[in-house]
């Protein structure tokens, strides 16, 4: 498994994953910035993504759905902060409504990824700050961190040389 390491900080209200991979910054870095590799491991393996939108730019917008194995379309966007290719970048995380509007319902997250060299390959740290006790509580009961784990560990099969 790729996955070494989960933290949750309930007192900061984050969580944190980290995850090493045998592959340079740059190959690790290419699951996050193409949309056809993305979709091939964001969510869990249960739930596959469409990216109807995708972009690593600063202020730009993706928009996905995840695809339950019922057929059931959960939807979501980013707004993309700050991009610094290939090591890290920055974004607001939440839910959407079916037609990509924003769902106002459940509160964003803001989530930094880093990707830095290892003498094994790449360490990815996905870092998620919750905006209050109440948000961080919902989505550890809507199972983010099995989601998450989930989701991190088929990166490794997109990777590998």
């Amino acid at each position: 498994m790729t996955v070494t390491n989960v933290e949750k900080d309930v007192e900061k209200l984050t969580l944190t994953i980290t995850a090493d991979f045998a592959a340079p910054v740059d190959r690790v870095w290419q699951v996050w910035a193409d949309p056809r590799e993305l979709e091939q491991w964001w969510g869990p393996p249960t739930h596959p993504a469409t990216f109807v939108e995708h972009s690593l730019a600063p202020e730009a917008r993706s928009l996905y759905f995840m695809t339950s194995p019922a057929g059931q379309r959960f939807y979501g966007w980013w707004h993309i902060l700050t991009v610094d290719t290939p090591t890290s970048l920055t974004y607001e995380d939440g839910f959407a409504n079916s037609d990509g509007t924003v769902d106002e319902s459940v509160l964003p997250a803001h989530r930094r990824v880093t990707l830095e060299a290892i003498t094994t390959g790449t360490r990815m740290t996905v870092a998620t700050r919750f905006a209050s006790a109440e948000a961080m509580e919902r989505m550890i009961a809507m199972q983010i961190v099995e989601g998450l784990v989930g989701a991190i560990g088929q990166i490794d099969s997109i990777v590998r040389p």
